[in-house]
């Protein structure tokens, strides 16, 4: 992680959001709540990002305002792609742990806790293993020696050997935090059913047609079922249907020129989110009138998201967008979000996912929000910050372990300085506070040095030629080897499984080479590779994309249902009704642009085994089934299939249409027990009243909990 010596608190730009003047979020599940907080109202961000652990600011509504909420609790349970396996230890439920209903009710074989709790507490791929704490592991690297060129002759803040008076420390970049939770007894475990190394055939169906699945999974063995939970937030029958009309390779080749596909309805309502349309201009001429209407750009910018995630027919550039917000994070909700956030999403992320990735590290070099989020805009030649410079090699580029050094770092910070943010809040490069002198770093050279007649009055050409020198250090180490292996060991833990084989990730990474950093050939090689539909199963939701996942199987509509009562006139249903959706997230743990350090969230199993959460998004698709959010529209549970007349053909029906196919006799009995019926057992369309219960336990299974 960057130098945790950072400068003070920003100032706040112009005239500021003077301590966020409107309302939190809606307080869940019951939508007209909202509070007010004046000027004085406290900001838990003290400048750039907070270390991990910082205390929240807690309100009366008990929500905390504008504050990263605690990580979920993490324990040993969660289903695992092994299935059903042995129970793991037991332990106290903890505070607020949700309650499940009606169990062990007269005459019901199988109380409901029971055998929700078999369906998904007893699926964990091993038992035991020890929760995983979150927090960043650092490693000591005082006493490295500055390479002589950048620092030798130049005495700031600091001392010769560090100009910058900052001491370094590290966490593990987006792959490493992976490994290092795989390096645990459960990813030891995981590691065994991971499939073996492959080859890359002439095109993603060939690649499917010629692959047999040898790893142990309760999913079916179905390619296109595969396809669909890797590459979309969910698989629903509508994307089902289309990859079966289309033709694998013709689906894919559609996603991938996702500008060629018609916006859903969700996307087109994002005009009632008032701040996504505005420019940082805009939001800043605004505020007050903002603040007044109870507009919060920096949540809305993640409810946006959410509805994307949820109802665009862009669904693999949504899974690109989610993995590039991890991978080049900045959390919304930091001391600038409200501002540039949404422009970052915008302007850096969604322009580039599926685009040139040096291109985008050079405008996120550019962008207000990164330069603020990491201090950049506080560095100069006689006070140097090193967070960015840190990150762009820790983080977003070739990895802790990627051949770097300390004096790297100390150069590339000085070859950054001068960039920062103007009076207008837009980037702006000052070249009399830019550091003039050769620099070397991890074998990038540069003379930096400039035919300038005045450093502080200097013309748009002599701005270009220094401005040119640091682009060219940032591509550098963008299309760098260790960066090209550090993508495509990230891109093969998100589509493939938590242990990619090496010899898909050495494939991947030669096509990023040899393309330049371009994405879409790198997805093209993957979905290619006999590794990726070798790897049914060897992955396992996070609480968001399980949530998002729920909406998207139900075939929640984003329109409001005859129900909803518009309990809040400032905002429309569906803008409620997305901020429900972040509101329970932070609650689960993992949001949008959530993760307060620059790190990202961990995209692997063992690292969100916990069985709050669990339990908590049981309850939640049980909330989902009953259609009590009524900002939207819900099928009946009743009108999800045409039900059969005997309990046991209605649970395959129902199972056929939530996760695409059939449950074990093991796991359909449990849910037969939900009910307190036998499979030969007569039962109307409402499953003798137990329709809910029956399709939140289909909703608990390991079916629904992997893709």
């Amino acid at each position: 992680m960057a130098d945790q010596n950072v400068p003070p608190r920003r100032p706040r730009d112009d005239r500021g959001w003077d301590g966020r003047q409107h309302h939190t979020s809606d307080t869940y599940g019951d939508p007209t709540a909202s509070g007010s907080y004046g000027n004085d109202s406290p900001h838990p961000y003290q400048g750039g990002y907070p270390a991990q652990g910082d205390p929240r600011e807690q309100y009366g509504d008990g929500y905390a305002y504008n504050a990263q909420p605690a990580p979920a609790p993490r324990g040993p349970q969660w289903v695992g792609p092994e299935g059903l396996g042995r129970p793991a230890p037991s332990g106290p439920a903890g505070a607020g742990l949700p309650t499940l209903d009606d169990d062990d009710q007269p005459g019901r074989k199988v109380g409901r806790r029971k055998a929700m709790a078999a369906l998904g507490g007893t699926a964990a791929v091993v038992a035991g293993g020890a929760a995983l704490a979150m927090t960043p592991q650092f490693r000591d690297l005082f006493g490295d020696e500055a390479s002589a060129d950048a620092t030798g002759s130049t005495v700031t803040d600091g001392t010769a050997a560090r100009p910058s008076g900052q001491q370094p420390s590290t966490v593990r970049t987006y792959t490493e935090q992976n490994e290092s939770y795989m390096g645990s007894r459960a990813g030891e475990a995981l590691k065994k059913n991971a499939p073996a190394g492959g080859r890359t055939l002439s095109g993603p169906a060939a690649a499917a047609a010629a692959t047999t699945v040898t790893v142990k999974t309760v999913l079916a063995k179905d390619p296109i079922l595969h396809l669909a939970r890797r590459t979309t937030f969910g698989a629903t029958p509508a994307v089902v249907a289309d990859i079966k009309k289309q033709g694998i390779d013709a689906w894919i080749r559609g996603q991938l020129d996702p500008d060629k596909i018609e916006p859903s309805k969700a996307e087109l309502k994002l005009s009632e989110l008032p701040t996504q349309s505005l420019s940082v201009q805009q939001l800043r001429d605004q505020r007050d009138k903002l603040n007044d209407q109870g507009a919060q750009p920096e949540r809305e910018v993640v409810d946006a998201t959410l509805a994307r995630q949820i109802w665009s027919k862009r669904q693999l550039f949504e899974v690109m967008v989610d993995f590039w917000n991890d991978f080049l994070h900045i959390a919304a909700d930091f001391d600038g979000g409200e501002v540039y956030r949404t422009s970052f999403d915008k302007d850096v992320v969604r322009k580039h996912a599926l685009g040139s990735y040096p291109e985008m590290l050079v405008a996120a070099n550019k962008h207000p929000a990164l330069l603020i989020y990491l201090n950049q805009k506080d560095s100069r030649k006689d006070a140097i910050n090193e967070n960015l410079a840190r990150e762009n090699l820790e983080l977003y580029s070739v990895g802790v372990d990627g051949g770097y050094k300390e004096g790297d770092v100390r150069q590339a910070a000085m070859l950054q300085t001068g960039r920062g943010v103007d009076d207008k809040g837009q980037y702006v490069l000052r070249v009399n506070q830019h550091y003039m002198g050769k620099v070397k770093i991890l074998g990038f050279t540069h003379p930096n040095t400039f035919s300038i007649k005045d450093v502080n009055n200097p013309t748009a050409k002599e701005i270009a030629a220094v401005d040119a020198a640091i682009d060219k250090y940032i591509t550098y180490i963008a299309l760098h080897p260790s960066t090209a292996k550090y993508v495509a060991q990230s891109l093969a833990t998100r589509f493939v499984s938590d242990t990619p084989p090496k010899s898909l990730v050495d494939r991947l990474a030669k096509t990023y080479s040899s393309n330049n950093g371009m994405i879409k050939p790198v997805l093209m090689t993957l979905f290619s590779s006999s590794e990726f539909w070798a790897a049914v199963g060897q992955k396992v939701r996070r609480p968001m994309e399980y949530l998002v996942a729920t909406y998207r199987t139900l075939g929640v509509s984003p329109e409001a249902s005859a129900k909803n009562d518009n309990g809040d006139n400032k905002r429309t249903p569906f803008a409620r009704g997305l901020r429900q959706i972040h509101d329970k997230l932070r609650e689960l743990g993992q949001y949008p642009m959530g993760q307060p350090t620059p790190d990202g969230y961990p995209d692997v199993y063992v690292a969100w085994t916990s069985a709050g959460t669990m339990v908590n998004g049981w309850n939640e698709a049980g909330e989902i089934v009953a259609g009590y959010r009524t900002v939207f529209t819900y099928t009946a549970p009743e009108k999800l299939v045409k039900p059969p007349a005997t309990a046991g053909a209605y649970v395959d029906a129902l199972s056929l249409r939530l996760v695409g196919q059939k449950l074990s006799t093991r796991e359909k009995n449990l849910i037969l027990g939900v009910a307190g019926v036998s499979a030969t057992a007569k039962v109307d369309a409402t499953f003798n009243g137990a329709i809910t219960a029956v399709a939140r336990a289909i909703l608990a299974s390991p079916q629904h909990h992997l893709r």
